[in-house]
């Protein structure tokens, strides 16, 4: 039986409405699908430890109950050690930084008045009142904050929840998916999910090694300089790292304008900017290729365009996930050969193709001109 091929433009546009699909059901899911996204991608981070303990004789609901009480000790160890940071930070803001800052704002309000003739309205320094003013909303009656406080906390008790469930049942899953996928080669299919589960592990372990990394060498710079919470900044920018592009330019910015505050020199910030941009040289050239390796193979295109997207959608969680969740599309679309294309629209460049495409053009002539010669 003869069956209908289906053109290549048509199944072009099935997979751009399907996307667009994918979208308009993250944005309208957006309260259930983040805390579940997320606990996706740190069962796979801790699934392989889970199999360390379980080929221990561990049983798999201790082994996930070991592993997730691990993971929750290590994150809470790291947020109270940023949370003492920032307290530091803010203590010293309420006293003489604060003053500080009022004079840098009063004279780089009358330079720009002076040499550009634009008044900032800060003349008299930095009114917090009126800058929260300026960025807060209407204010929301006591009920919305009180549920949406509710919320919050409601998902980061779920969030543990669902990543025990998930390594608990994660074969099980696995089973389904080749079930939904019968027509496939189940071994293969089992192959390429462990290899999307790898791509995952693969990204979120390198970025935490190398946001430790940056962590140290932003910490150690500052400290050199005598800049003061050199911690807090050397952390916060190794943080930031984690969103590209954006991430590392918030993340020396604000021990740029730190410095320019409270130092009386013009080198303690242009030291800061050369120090970050040599480190971050260092971290896209050798540190992020090495760690992390070319399993997260994206392009810068793919990678701003969904950034914006991820954050459009999802606001800054969905900046951090969307770059391993565009990884797993990737992976996926490289499984069928009509998809293939897609694969590579997200991949990097091929700068070998259209010289390729030029041999073959050039091979075929030269085939043509020598099947014409006997007969010339």
């Amino acid at each position: 039986m003869n069956t209908a091929k289906v053109p290549a433009y048509i199944k072009s546009v099935y997979i751009s409405l399907l996307i667009i699909i994918i979208i308009f059901f993250m944005v309208m899911a957006k309260p259930i699908l983040v805390p579940l996204v997320i606990s996706g991608y740190i069962a796979m981070l801790l699934t392989s430890s889970c199999n360390w303990l379980e080929r221990r004789k561990v049983p798999r609901s201790v082994s996930a109950a070991i592993c997730l009480l691990i993971f929750i000790f290590v994150i809470s160890g790291l947020i109270l050690f940023i949370y003492t940071q920032v307290k530091g930070f803010v203590n010293d803001l309420g006293g003489d930084l604060y003053d500080r800052v009022n004079d840098f704002v009063i004279e780089a309000n009358a330079w720009f008045d002076k040499h550009i003739g634009v008044d900032l309205g800060m003349r008299n320094g930095f009114e917090i009142k009126k800058a929260v003013e300026m960025v807060q909303t209407d204010e929301a009656p006591p009920t919305q904050i009180l549920w949406s406080t509710i919320s919050m906390l409601g998902d980061i008790i779920l969030l543990p929840v669902y990543v025990f469930f998930l390594l608990i049942y994660r074969d099980h899953l696995a089973v389904f998916v080749a079930k939904v996928f019968k027509k496939s080669d189940s071994d293969e299919l089992l192959e390429k999910l462990t290899s999307i589960r790898k791509i995952v592990y693969a990204y979120i372990s390198g970025a935490g090694k190398v946001m430790l990394i940056l962590a140290i060498a932003n910490t150690a710079v500052l400290f050199a300089l005598g800049i003061e919470h050199a911690i807090f900044f050397g952390v916060l920018a190794g943080i930031l790292n984690i969103i590209p592009y954006l991430g590392p330019w918030i993340g020396v910015t604000l021990p740029l304008l730190f410095s320019l505050i409270t130092k009386d020199s013009f080198f303690y910030p242009a030291a800061i900017l050369v120090s970050f941009t040599f480190i971050q040289m260092l971290e896209g050239a050798f540190l992020t290729p090495k760690i992390t390796g070319s399993n997260v193979n994206l392009n810068a295109l793919i990678t701003f365009l969904g950034l914006l997207i991820g954050g459009a959608i999802w606001g800054v969680v969905g900046m951090i996930i969307i770059i391993p969740s565009i990884a797993i599309l990737k992976k996926l679309f490289e499984m069928h050969e009509d998809t293939m294309p897609y694969a590579y629209l997200f991949g990097e460049e091929d700068n070998n193709w259209f010289k390729k495409r030029t041999r073959k053009k050039r091979k075929k002539q030269e085939t043509v001109t020598d099947e014409e010669a006997p007969g010339a």
